[in-house]
């Protein structure tokens, strides 16, 4: 009850589906990250701890690259990206609320993961209404096991959900983030159904309500989300471990100085959108070490930054390869500069029905 507390109002429709999820069933081993990597938790070997972690609002990782918690050994330490997790309770919430879900309404989940989110929906609506789907074949059939040790059973599917969808729905709620939206999506959800995601490479969470000529319009929500990138295989492909490597020890073709301080543009959400949108694709690294700061970005066209800087000087930016991606940052600054906001956040939403997905505020618009 005390994490119901914490993450829904008093008045809430989903304070007692949250107060009667016991999320610890659904997650029984995590990874946690150290300064060694990724180290599985075991619950079971610490229940007291277990129970803690469990009805806390955080993001609880159960998968790494290839390899979930579920099968990992003490002493493994995965590498790659979390391929899958329990979303902070909180987070699930802002989903579903956003969907607007009636009580006759029939739900597509789309990130099936432990399946807390399947849970909440079915306390909500009732087994019959909830249909969740993930690509991973196992997280399906533990979600399925540990859902029906506490009496509940939605229909569960395996399926890459950039494909075709198993159903029609009147909510669409992915817990997985897309660029642009599968054209799929609109077809599976029914006359004036709604549809909430996030865009992938972004914080950006957008709700689209189904037109009568099969496209979509809503718009981007003033919350801001993050969801794994939606995948069509067991793991994603290899990152830019090597460019990022070129642009921290190498000269750039252009060395500059910068007109912004070096920032954490990852966790300047905003920011980060906004470049997204405008410069798709990007990667980034950032360290402090002294005061120091060090930026790198990379791109798979082969562009790459590095920007340094003690604390808030103006940096000194080396960049190559086709495009200037230190520059493409400043623009977006520029930007922010001058009009006092980003047009990102606040923008309406337009998906047509081949899932072409635009965003529109004033005159700036952008195709994502």
């Amino acid at each position: 009850m005390a994490l119901a507390e914490r993450v829904t109002h008093r008045a809430s429709r989903w304070r007692a589906p949250v107060a009667r999820t016991p999320r610890h069933a659904l997650v029984q081993r995590w990874w946690e990250r150290g300064p060694d990597g990724w180290s599985v938790q075991d619950g079971m070997a610490d229940e007291e701890r277990w129970l803690d972690v469990a009805y806390s609002d955080q993001t609880l990782v159960t998968s790494v690259g290839l390899l979930h918690a579920d099968h990992a050994t003490g002493d493994e330490r995965p590498t790659g990206r979390p391929t899958s997790s329990s979303t902070l309770p909180s987070l699930n919430i802002q989903m579903l609320q956003h969907a607007r879900i009636g009580d006759k309404d029939t739900l597509g989940h789309i990130g099936t993961g432990p399946g807390y989110g399947d849970c909440l929906a079915c306390h909500r609506l009732g087994d019959k209404q909830v249909t969740s789907m993930d690509v991973d074949p196992y997280l399906v059939e533990a979600a399925r096991e540990r859902l029906g040790e506490l009496g509940l059973h939605p229909t569960l599917e395996t399926v890459d959900a950039t494909g075709e969808l198993p159903g029609s729905f009147d909510r669409i709620v992915a817990t997985v983030a897309v660029r642009p939206i599968p054209a799929s999506w609109l077809v599976a959800l029914n006359p004036g159904g709604r549809l909430v995601t996030t865009i992938a490479g972004t914080s950006l969470l957008i709700t689209a309500d189904k037109n009568e000529d099969g496209s979509a319009s809503g718009r981007v929500e003033w919350d801001r989300a993050g969801f794994m990138h939606a995948r069509s295989g067991a793991d994603y492909p290899p990152g830019l471990a090597e460019l990022l490597a070129t642009a921290r020890d190498h000269d750039g073709e252009d060395i500059t100085t910068g007109r912004y301080p070096v920032v954490q543009v990852t966790e300047a959400w905003d920011l980060a959108s906004m470049l997204d949108v405008t410069t798709p694709g990007i990667e980034h690294e950032f360290e402090e070490v002294d005061g120091f700061r060090t930026a790198l970005m990379a791109h798979a066209d082969g562009s790459w930054a590095r920007a340094t800087a003690h604390g808030t000087d103006s940096p000194t930016v080396h960049q190559g390869g086709p495009r200037r991606l230190w520059d493409a940052l400043d623009a977006v600054r520029d930007h922010w500069l001058a009009n006092g906001e980003l047009p990102v956040r606040g923008a309406r939403v337009f998906v047509k029905p081949n899932g072409s997905t635009y965003l529109a505020r004033g005159s700036w618009s952008a195709k994502l």
